[in-house]
């Protein structure tokens, strides 16, 4: 890959961006006056110089009316395509290409009873819904009478936006996080051309555990492309097809599968809440950036409601009303992904559209829909569904569903925050912990009070006995005892360390019943934990830069066992003699300008893992385990079983790692640093249909990023070409009480159309470490106003 072009240093980008924030600070404020179908009452809405829109309403009718008008004013492409998705209507807007994926959504829609349904929110959330699509429509109709520009996206794709039903929202459930379905199949297909000992690299259970295989399960029947529809159903929108007049070139099962294991695997987040007694201010300080997948526009977007009985700020889904995560006037919240088990693959014996229970065959329920295809008559489809849920495979004698909470009430992702958004204590927010549905999280706390605190949340399914690891059998043996109580689930309310930090670790309290209650055997490594805790731990009176500090911090703590490993090596190869003089004198931090962390990254990301996995596992185990998960890579190299080979494979794969950044960077190893590999350039899927100016026009960066998947940053990269393709979604730091100096930045920006000021001036920013205001309070809001809109009712 051909060296990226220097970029400036953060702390310029720092400084340059604030200076022209004063400038527009100092600037005429525009303003402007909107009438509005369906608005009940007057309202203003004050954009700031970030394109964050505080909203200040009537009523919270209006409030969230007004919040649906304004994602589509800023993102109406980007939540029209998340209905389309999430309902299984991309054909009606693109064309027969796209039936395929339309089915497999609809086997993940929830079909139970919408009145369990909108029960299952917090007061007033149906209401909230019905406001905020009906603020939606009103934009579209907007855009449809031509009063509004129609976003370039629909013009590539000669498409028009549609109106939305409240149930759309909560429906849809294929864009929430849960697992482990992929990893079961992956772990029954090891089983199946070795053996589950063949496992161990591919992924660590922690706690310890020892899994096998299910009585009645042949992990042979799992065909190859079992979970074809659940990828369908769950990934991206893709374009090429229509770019390119045909079908898009699929990928190979077990790719698809190895792809999508690595996208969950690198996906998470970190949060830490810390106590006044270990604040500089003697105010909680709570610090929050959630990791998903990183692109434009951002998926998530930054909004303040204010009415007369709801004040909330923070950051959220687009297409969602309120926020999910952020702070309302007495209480903050975070979240980050806690790793419980909420799916499992059922394999039944079949005859015809029947399939064996106990001790008969029970009849699939069979659904006929009719898919609207653009261009053509429609097409019908057959869903078939089981007690446990949605067919997603069939062969001959055989079927395959998924059982997953997504079924269940409350399960509608992220729109448990409906109950929290009004919460003002530790009891108020227990009460929505308790009712939380997913994804499954960690949630954390602090109020105004100087309360702090932590609870894992969500549906929780009791397994009486199997351990999820592995598909089961559908005809009876393996049910759902119901849920576990969420007040079984671990908590801690003011810890006497004074904070409390996650960032998708095994974080199960010593002595939880973890081996019980099964809640999941499958984290994140503990490299990010590591670092945030040492740095928590040695902060006794933290400040908000502090906290901004670690959220961009890009020291490597899973390096330090990697590198342990090499101390007592050494090589008569000239380069890699010097490689390893530059791993052992490196203080793991991952800087863009950083020789050590280019050696290291390509090491360990593209040759250590190969190298040993090649080694260990069983020659037809090896194309499904890859490259290993690196935290268990590290763990078998550190046993005395792996002795004997170790240092061997330690210095062919370096040597390795050194000739592909020979041919990446050149042979001189001065010139080497982890910025001319690792960078952010995000393009949306659409921009293949624009021609070069305009795609560049969609497009941003690239610029240098510091830091890893193992790093507090996050910054997770495709091994191919260094492209970061997850990290921080958006980064919150909230000041507890004095909730304007609150800070926040979100990327690339706030904005979906490519021609708006705010679609990429917070890319540079986040690329660099540095932040905006959150500003909460009028005066503050007022004083950095860019744009303020009076709102009335049309007539």
């Amino acid at each position: 890959m051909r060296a990226l072009a220097k970029v400036l240093a953060a702390a310029t980008i720092a400084a340059g961006l604030a200076s022209a924030a004063a400038a527009q600070g100092s600037a005429a404020v525009k303003r402007e006056a909107w009438a509005v179908a369906g608005l009940n009452a007057p309202a203003q809405m004050v954009v700031d110089h970030w394109g964050v829109p505080h909203i200040f309403a009537a009523s919270a009718r209006d409030a969230f009316f007004l919040q649906g008008y304004n994602a589509g004013r800023d993102r109406l492409w980007q939540i029209d395509l998340w209905r389309k998705r999430g309902l299984g209507r991309l054909s009606a807007s693109f064309g027969p290409s796209y039936v395929a994926q339309d089915r497999a959504a609809r086997l993940f829609l929830y079909r139970g009873d919408m009145a369990a349904e909108w029960g299952a929110y917090g007061a007033g959330a149906r209401d909230a819904v019905e406001a905020f699509t009906a603020g939606v429509n009103a934009y579209v109709a907007e855009v449809n009478a031509g009063k509004r520009p129609l976003p370039v996206e629909f013009k590539l794709t000669a498409s028009r936006p549609e109106l939305w039903d409240p149930e759309d929202v909560l429906r849809i459930r294929s864009h929430a996080l849960v697992s482990n379905v992929t990893s079961e199949v992956a772990r029954a297909q090891v089983a199946c051309a070795a053996d589950l000992s063949a496992d161990r690299l591919r992924r660590k259970l922690e706690p310890a555990h020892t899994t096998v295989v299910p009585a009645g399960l042949d992990p042979c029947v799992v065909p190859a492309d079992v979970l074809k529809d659940y990828l369908l159903a769950t990934g991206a929108v893709s374009f090429e097809a229509l770019a390119t007049g045909g079908r898009e070139a699929e990928a190979a099962p077990q790719v698809q599968l190895a792809q999508a294991l690595d996208a969950y695997q690198n996906e998470g987040s970190n949060n830490w809440v810390i106590a006044p007694s270990r604040t500089a201010t003697g105010r909680p300080i709570l610090a929050n950036d959630p990791h998903r997948p990183v692109g434009v526009p951002s998926l998530r977007y930054i909004v303040h409601l204010n009415a007369p009985d709801l004040d909330i700020i923070g950051a959220g889904e687009p297409a969602l009303p309120g926020v999910s995560f952020g702070h309302n006037g007495q209480m903050a919240w975070g979240l980050t992904i806690f790793y419980i088990d909420q799916e499992d693959l059922y394999v039944y014996d079949t005859k015809a559209d029947a399939y064996r229970y106990k001790a008969g065959f029970e009849p699939m329920t069979v659904v006929h829909e009719a898919i609207e295809v653009k261009g053509e008559a429609p097409r019908e489809v057959t869903l078939k569904f089981t007690r446990h849920g949605p067919v997603i495979a069939e062969t001959p004698g055989h079927a395959f569903a998924m059982r997953t909470v997504w079924n269940l009430p409350g399960a509608s992702g992220y729109f448990g925050s409906s109950r929290l958004w009004r919460a003002k204590s530790w009891a108020d927010f227990k009460s929505g912990q308790e009712a939380w549905g997913t994804p499954p999280l960690n949630l954390v706390f602090a109020d105004t009070g100087g309360d702090i605190g932590w609870s894992a949340a969500g549906l929780t399914p009791v397994r009486p006995n199997w351990d999820g690891l592995m598909p089961v059998p559908g005809d009876g043996r393996y049910e759902w005892a119901g849920m576990m109580p969420e007040a079984e689930l671990p908590a801690s309310h003011n810890p006497p360390e004074g904070f409390f930090a996650t960032a998708n670790e095994m974080n199960l309290p010593y002595g939880y019943p973890a081996e019980s209650r099964k809640i999941g055997f499958e984290w994140g490594d503990r490299s990010r934990i590591t670092r945030i805790k040492e740095v928590l731990a040695a902060t006794p009176k933290a400040t908000l830069a502090d906290s901004m500090a670690l959220q961009t911090d890009s020291h490597d703590a899973l390096s330090r066992r990697t590198i342990g490993l090499l101390a007592r090596l050494s090589s008569p190869d000239p380069a890699i003699a010097r490689a390893l003089e530059l791993l052992k004198a490196w203080d793991n931090d991952e800087t863009a300008g950083s020789t050590a962390a280019a050696i290291y990254q390509v090491w360990a990301t593209n040759h250590l893992g190969h190298t040993v996995v090649t080694s260990v596992t069983p020659e037809k185990a090896r194309i499904l385990v890859g490259s290993g998960q690196l935290d268990a890579v590290i763990s078998y190299l550190e046993t005395p079983e792996a002795a004997p080979t170790r240092d061997a494979l330690l210095l062919a794969s370096l040597g390795a790692a050194v000739t592909e950044l020979k041919n990446r960077l050149g042979p001189d190893m001065a010139t080497w640093s982890w910025g001319r590999l690792h960078h952010a350039r995000f393009e949306p899927a659409a921009a293949v249909l624009a021609d070069r100016q305009l795609a560049e026009q969609m497009a941003t960066g690239p610029l240098q990023i510091p830091g890893s998947a193992s790093s507090p940053r996050a910054a997770t990269y495709r091994p191919t070409d260094f492209r970061q393709t997850a990290g921080a979604s958006v980064r919150l730091v909230m000041d507890v009480g004095a909730w304007d100096n609150s800070v926040a930045v979100n990327t690339p920006g706030q904005s979906g159309d490519p021609f708006s000021p705010h679609y990429r001036d917070l890319f540079p920013l986040w690329a660099a470490g540095a932040y905006v205001p959150l500003d909460f309070s009028r005066a503050a809001v007022n004083r950095d106003a860019e744009l303020v809109v009076g709102l009335r009712p049309a007539k």
